[in-house]
């Protein structure tokens, strides 16, 4: 099996304690169980704290825009349709500036996976409130309390039949090395919420406050009843639940019948002289 030490990149700048270290250790402990090496998978992501990620992993990486890390993502998956593709993104990222490409990512079902670090606050810019940061919540920019509503973006995927919704913890290896891993091999888009304690801005929702209120769901659970997905998705407060929410096996966007040369777009021969053509109609 691959070591984790082939995953080894750039020394992280997090802040200590972050929860941040929790989700890179569980990260390259599921790539190396799926005996994925670093060139056989490609991250993207945006801006924030979890867009450093990939500079802290071995492997394809492409760090984009603030919010678009899915566009890429899609691209990439459309050309290569071999090569997993994980986007990473913050809350900030990915619910916020990235909110609309979220959307209709889950509803094409690209094979696309999601990883969201969900600290509740923007962590690279001085901890103002995000989507999901709670209603009343003070923030540096925010000193009287949030007055918006926190997106509950389990419950917008259920609404849009995303076809793998899963929420874990940086705090619970196993149970986050778990949910990562049936992310990574699920066929279709996957949306992986992941809880991570920003130790530095958010004063509310730290290691304490998730050990009192997470839990494991019951191995009775169905995440194919779409109906229980979403009452269990609005379950967000004294109890909040970690596991796969909800699942549909359903068609993947992109995927046509195999040309005739049976290769992929990114394994084709590039013809140079052909994207000069097309430039010469915008001179």
């Amino acid at each position: 099996m691959l070591a984790l030490s082939d995953y080894e990149g750039r020394v992280p700048a997090w802040c200590p304690g972050c929860g941040n270290f929790g989700i890179l250790r569980a990260f390259k402990q599921a790539v190396a169980e799926l005996e994925l090496a670093p060139h056989q998978f490609v991250i993207v992501s945006g801006i924030g704290q979890s867009g450093k990620f990939p500079h802290y992993t071995k492997c394809n990486t492409f760090n984009g825009l603030h919010g678009r890390s899915l566009p890429v993502a899609t691209g990439i998956r459309l050309v290569n349709g071999t090569m997993p593709v994980i986007a990473v993104t913050g809350d900030g990222d990915g619910y916020g500036e990235g909110g609309n490409h979220l959307i209709h990512a889950m509803r094409r079902n690209i094979d696309v996976k999601m990883f969201v670090h969900d600290n509740q606050v923007y962590g690279l810019t001085k901890g103002q409130a995000s989507p999901t940061t709670m209603q009343g919540m003070k923030t540096n920019a925010q000193p009287h309390g949030a007055q918006a509503g926190a997106l509950n973006p389990l419950a917008l995927a259920v609404a849009l039949d995303c076809s793998f919704v899963a929420r874990s913890y940086a705090g619970d290896h196993e149970h986050l090395l778990r949910m990562m891993k049936e992310a990574i091999t699920h066929k279709g888009f996957a949306l992986l919420d992941i809880f991570q304690p920003c130790v530095t801005f958010n004063r509310l929702n730290t290691y304490q406050w998730f050990a009192k209120r997470v839990y494991h769901l019951d191995p009775t659970y169905d995440p194919t009843d779409r109906a229980g997905a979403f009452v269990k998705a609005l379950e967000f407060g004294e109890r909040i639940p970690l596991g796969v929410i909800y699942r549909n096996d359903r068609p993947l966007f992109g995927v046509r019948p195999a040309p005739a040369d049976d290769a992929t777009a990114c394994a084709k021969p590039f013809d140079p002289t052909r994207l000069q053509e097309i430039m010469k109609e915008f001179y």
